[in-house]
């Protein structure tokens, strides 16, 4: 989806990055596909520009002078919940990862990283942003055992008055799985379908990483889920009290 030879207004990048050979590559890169670019080297000025620019998406370091890209994500996350972030960083370790994602990053690319595999992940996550809601989700809303799922708002409602919000991925891996609700959807598919992005070129982890995350919004039991379950060797499913209870509606 790169934007040559296309009849549109160029989205905007906000690369937020320390390291200048980095970020010139990066940033060089982007404008030969079309996008709009704007950049930050410490924390302080990146949580700023991402805040208050008209940015489409944010690509985010996180070792950053003057402050922690952790707590920039935090601070997108309140004020713009919306905007799309991806992480560059060289913290590839799986607690870095997991804590990442559950800040609410829509990718998280570990250095070093070729500038295809970038601009693949960034095309595929501008995608999902250019998609009406209504188009991927399929069913608005969906019945929990103790709450309900509205896949429209992103939000989760339980009976006891807890109000919790899903991020737009969670809501687009969820809403998936309530359009497939007799089978196992591999994560192959997810990828495919969910992610924009050729399973052959990039690994699944991710997905399960999701679901974990998913699993904890949803109160899903993690010894033994009953929400979202886990098919072995096939994927994952919706499990059937979800799907038999009252309340399951679409559009």
């Amino acid at each position: 989806m790169t934007l040559r030879g296309r009849q549109l207004e160029a989205p905007t990048i906000l690369v937020i990055e320390d390291d200048g050979a980095i970020r010139e590559g990066v940033v060089d890169a982007l404008r030969f596909e079309g996008f709009g670019i704007e950049e930050a080297t410490t924390a302080p000025t990146g949580q700023d520009l991402a805040l208050r620019s008209t940015c489409s998406l944010v690509l985010l370091d996180l070792m950053l002078p003057g402050g922690d890209g952790f707590e920039v994500l935090k601070q997108i996350r309140r004020v713009r919940p919306q905007l799309p972030v991806i992480i560059l960083t060289a913290r590839g370790r799986e607690a870095d990862r997991v804590l990442g994602l559950r800040l609410g990053a829509d990718d998280y690319v570990v250095k070093p990283f070729s500038v295809r595999e970038l601009l693949a992940r960034v095309e595929a996550v501008m995608r999902r942003t250019q998609t009406q809601p209504e188009q991927l989700h399929g069913p608005e809303s969906l019945r929990l055992p103790d709450g309900r799922v509205d896949l429209h708002r992103r939000e989760l409602h339980f009976d006891d008055g807890e109000l919790a919000a899903l991020s737009e991925r969670e809501a687009q891996l969820l809403g998936y799985l309530a359009k497939h609700p007799a089978r196992a959807v591999s994560r192959d598919e997810i990828l495919s379908h969910v992610w924009h992005l050729n399973p052959a070129r990039f690994q699944s982890r991710t997905i399960d990483m999701h679901v974990a995350r998913l699993r904890e919004k949803l109160r899903d039991n993690k010894a033994a889920p009953h929400i979202i379950i886990t098919v072995r060797g096939k994927g994952y499913m919706l499990g059937r009290d979800v799907m038999t209870r009252p309340g399951l509606e679409t559009p």
